[in-house]
């Protein structure tokens, strides 16, 4: 590292150890960089327009272009094009104020760890020093690769495209004297319902329009050219305008281009240094209007054109990554550093904006940083339905979650394939569907608290993002269609496992599975997703819940609403079906994890357990055991419920997330309900939600019966019998395979 040379102020702040490059002091540096254009009191500017705002805007930009592109060649390693071509809108954003700012982009986190390092966020985690911070990109315990909840003042994860807009929402509806802008790049603007999301929720929302799309046009996507890099400004206007954006406000460095460069495209580092404020103040003017425009009730975004990679160590999409030999040593880096480098007096100029910016750092400030107050729930209005009665599951639990939202004003309930169809009418009547046209028939109020868009990324995204925001929502989908929309809840479960606070679990309820939807075939017959979340127990904060009745999933959803950072998927059925616990035992089901549904009193030939989640599916299981019973055996029917109850601790990270929960089923009560000569393991679905069981019985001999796939049939018996999940398959397994 080179030293570091005595400048206009001397040796450079402490903060500054480990920058390797110093410049001389810009020009007019004693004139527009006298103070901090941010008074000491103040949250942001004064006034867009002052020259000097437009200077330390810039100075501000190349700051976390220098600190973006250092941290990456310290580690040969990240991304730092993306938010290059970012740097002054993310820059005008901290001047204005606004820093409660949210990225769609993953590949964008080194730029946003700067942001957090020089509004001294990050020394909560002990990051002082920009050799502190080097030391710890992309390392385990320090900057994860791509944004995390993890990370002091991050606001939302980042990584899989077309999530940022969810929680932009989210935040926005959650608070709405802030303005949440988010970036994204024209590389994932391709992603699915990404404006279309944006679109239904401000014809849902009319009047919550504090969210500020900020899209990074520069022209490339991670390995090419992004698809659409050849539309003018006028057709970018357009495909915004025509997703219901009213205003539209693009600042195109072009126009400020006095070096002839080529293309559509240009890099505004290689301007005039004229040319560079005048591209700054262009892109602050331009942010603010944007913002005023977005708070004042406007639908708006807001896009700044300029190549990808501007102001590092090279452009388009060959900036976007660092490989191994991309280190600090190589001369493209150095020559990159070197021409975004600042003074010390410079730096501290910057580091004083970025802390007094939007009250202070964004560790302290963002709406993430603390617990969001909720309003309590009183106890609610469980029904205990005679055993032997039948009930519909679904339909249960809709007296619910319609009194959760009659408790909770701010409790939103999102659907893609309607509640109707999942025997949900009850939350519709109770809740009413948000829509501009009010309609009795339908349920429809412009005030409802149900939110139908009809895809189940927006519908999981917004109901995810609500509850890592802090507040409580949940998602009902059709099991079949919910794969679309299980990766933003990955995501926030994960994020959860992270945070520093406590938030509502994120809770969804899948209905007609595959064994109630053999009359329209194999696609509404996606069981498969099963696996998906079963995978996730072991993360420590997931809990998929299987409750075999309507008593059980009152007690499901009870229990979730008592929860916090974990999520919380709940499989049941629209149909009605016997009820085989009483409320009461069914709580202790959830609690523990699984419950004994049926024990014989006799039989000389040997003890059968039948373990099985799911609910119709103990249908065919009942079955079995009469004729079992009848050829003289023992069966005893086990409820599997919460089947992450059942792993051993050490199956399980849970000591590794925030709000830990270390509730496992001991070995004494495991063996007393799963301990027999012959463990059948039953799925509606796949098997992985029975691993826990498979892997702790003491039984010798074990068989699964579950899933394979979909077919068109007539009824759930026959979608049963093509996979197999039938008495005849169970009993034949029992006495011809096993006591032969």
């Amino acid at each position: 590292m080179s030293a570091i040379p005595e400048f206009e102020n001397g040796a450079a702040p402490e903060f500054c150890d480990g920058i390797q490059y110093f410049s001389e002091a810009w020009p007019q540096l004693d004139e527009w960089g006298d103070t901090p254009v941010i008074a000491e009191g103040q949250t942001a500017i004064a006034d867009s327009k002052d020259r000097k705002a437009a200077y330390q805007t810039l100075m501000m930009a190349d700051a976390l272009r220098y600190l973006t592109l250092q941290v990456c060649g310290a580690k040969g390693s990240g991304h730092p094009g993306g938010f290059a071509s970012s740097a002054e809108a993310y820059a005008a954003l901290v001047m204005l104020g606004h820093t409660n700012i949210i990225t769609e982009v993953g590949h964008h986190a080194p730029g946003f760890y700067s942001a957090m390092f020089l509004d001294t966020s990050l020394e909560e985690m002990g990051i002082r020093t920009v050799s502190d911070m080097r030391a710890r990109f992309r390392e385990r315990h320090g900057l994860l690769g791509h944004l995390s909840g993890a990370i002091p003042g991050i606001l939302a994860p980042a990584g899989p495209l077309g999530q940022g807009q969810h929680f932009a929402l989210a935040g926005s509806l959650l608070h709405r004297d802030k303005l949440f802008p988010f970036t994204l790049g024209d590389g994932g603007m391709g992603e699915p319902y990404i404006l279309s999301a944006m679109q239904h929720f401000n014809v849902a929302y009319p009047d919550v329009t504090n969210f500020l799309p900020v899209l990074i046009w520069n022209g490339y996507s991670q390995e090419h050219h992004s698809m659409v890099s050849r539309m003018s400004n006028e057709e970018m206007t357009a495909y915004w305008k025509g997703h219901g954006f009213k205003n539209v406000v693009i600042v195109d460095a072009k126009e400020f281009d006095d070096g002839e460069q080529e293309g559509a495209y240009v890099d505004s580092s290689y301007f005039s240094f004229e040319k560079r404020v005048a591209f700054a103040q262009a892109v602050l003017e331009g942010m603010d209007q944007a913002a005023q425009s977005a708070l004042n009730g406007t639908l708006t975004c807001f896009i700044i054109k300029q190549m990808k990679g501007a102001g590092v160590h090279t452009v388009g999409s060959k900036s976007h990554n660092l490989y191994p030999t991309d280190t600090l040593d190589q001369q493209h880096i150095i020559d990159g550093l070197k021409r975004r480098a600042l003074s010390p007096s410079s730096w501290q100029l910057v580091r004083d904006n970025f802390v007094r910016a939007g009250g202070g750092p964004a560790a302290k400030t963002s709406v993430t940083e603390s617990v969001l107050a909720i309003s309590p729930l009183s106890a609610l209005p469980t029904t205990d339905f005679k055993v032997g009665d039948k009930q519909v599951p679904s339909t249960a639990m809709g007296v619910l979650v319609g009194a959760v939202g009659k408790m909770d004003s701010r409790y939103v309930v999102t659907n893609a394939d309607g509640n109707e169809a999942s025997g949900m009418k009850n939350i519709n009547d109770a809740l009413k569907i948000r829509h501009p046209t009010e309609d009795p028939l339908y349920n429809q109020t412009p005030t409802g608290q149900v939110y139908e868009p009809l895809n189940e990324d927006a519908c999981a995204g917004l109901a995810a993002a609500l509850a890592l925001f802090g507040s409580r929502s949940i998602w009902l989908s059709y099991e079949s269609f919910a794969i679309n929309g299980w990766p933003i809840f990955q995501t926030v479960t994960q994020a959860m496992a992270e945070l520093r606070r406590k938030t509502p679990a994120a809770m969804c309820m899948f209905t007609a599975g595959a064994l109630e939807q053999g009359r329209n075939g194999w696609t509404h017959q996606r069981p498969e997703i099963e696996n998906y979340f079963a995978a996730q127990m072991r993360n420590g904060n997931v809990y998929p819940l299987f409750p075999c009745d309507a008593n059980a999933i009152q007690a499901a959803f009870e229990w979730g609403t008592k929860q916090f950072n974990k999520g919380i998927p709940i499989i049941a059925s629209k149909s009605p079906l016997p009820v085989y616990l009483s409320l009461g035992d069914a709580r202790k089901g959830i609690e523990n994890g699984a419950i004994t549904l049926y024990q014989s009193k006799k039989g000389d030939k040997g003890t059968v357990v039948i373990a099985a989640t799911g609910d119709m599916v103990f249908l065919p299981v009942f079955e079995a055991k009469d004729r079992l019973e009848a050829d003289g055996y023992r069966v005893r029917i086990v409820a599997v419920m919460n089947p992450r109850r059942l792993y051993r601790p050490g199956d399980v990270s849970w000591d590794t997330v925030s709000e830990p929960d270390n509730q496992f089923m001991t070995d004494d009560r495991f063996n007393a309900l799963f301990d027999g000569d012959v463990l059948l393991a039953v799925s509606g679905g796949p098997s992985a939600s029975l691993e826990p069981v498979l892997l702790r019985t003491r039984a010798s001999i074990r068989e699964s019966f579950c899933w394979k796939r979909g077919e068109t049939t007539a009824s759930p018996k026959e979608i049963m019998d093509f996979n197999g999940i039938t008495a005849d398959a169970m009993f034949a397994a029992v006495t011809q395979r096993v006591f032969s």
